[in-house]
């Protein structure tokens, strides 16, 4: 199985490409759920987030109020790191559980990691491709204006909290510029996908001859 990282800027179409890749075939794993459900009520993230950002961070029904939390790590750099180190770990370590188990299925060519800071949280070495889907700064920030309904400080101060878009394509094997049209993001996706099938192929037959 080909473990491929679906990377990119907040806002910038991960989604998107997510889903024409999971049409083409991919099993597609999205890091963000998994963080939800790390930090239900009196699960072990949820207690070190409690115990670290107080109480002001939960609901009336103890779940974490992810504007509250947020409006605290987008303003400091230091508290974003603290939940960053916090939450990276834990959700690494059930991704790999979830990718021996899609594996030992044999159902699927290729896992696809779907994660905004994979490169931050320096696990990039883990996959075998990573794909950064990138789009122009005015496109992202109109996008997360209106996806979020917040103003343009706010916006910026979330853009600039993460890695700036030309260090993620650094890291890029494929690029998937969302730029454009939906129908130029599907032809882009599409062409990554068979790209990531050569991958495949390569993989396992450097594997049958090994």
């Amino acid at each position: 199985m080909l473990l491929v990282a679906l990377t990119g800027g907040i806002a910038a179409g991960k989604s998107v490409v997510a889903q024409i890749f999971k049409q083409l075939g991919c099993y597609i794993h999205e890091s963000d759920t998994l963080a939800h459900r790390l930090m239900m009520p009196e699960k072990t993230a949820w207690k070190a987030m409690v115990d670290h950002f107080g109480r002001g961070i939960l609901n009336p029904d103890k779940t974490i109020n992810r504007g509250a939390l947020g409006n605290i790590v987008f303003d400091d750099p230091k508290e974003r790191r603290y939940l960053n180190d916090l939450l990276h770990p834990l959700v690494m370590k059930k991704k790999k559980e979830i990718i021996r188990r899609v594996k030992n299925q044999g159902w699927y060519k290729i896992f696809v990691s779907v994660a905004a800071l994979t490169i931050e949280s320096g696990f990039t070495d883990y996959f075998d491709k990573i794909v950064v889907v990138y789009c122009d700064k005015k496109t992202q920030m109109k996008r997360l204006m209106e996806r979020d309904n917040i103003g343009r400080e706010e916006a910026l101060k979330k853009l600039r909290s993460q890695l700036q878009p030309e260090e993620k394509l650094k890291f890029a094997d494929y690029i998937i510029n969302t730029s454009d049209s939906i129908q130029q993001t599907v032809e882009r996706a599409e062409q990554v996908f068979r790209n990531l099938m050569i991958d495949y192929e390569l993989k396992a037959s450097s594997k049958r001859n090994s």
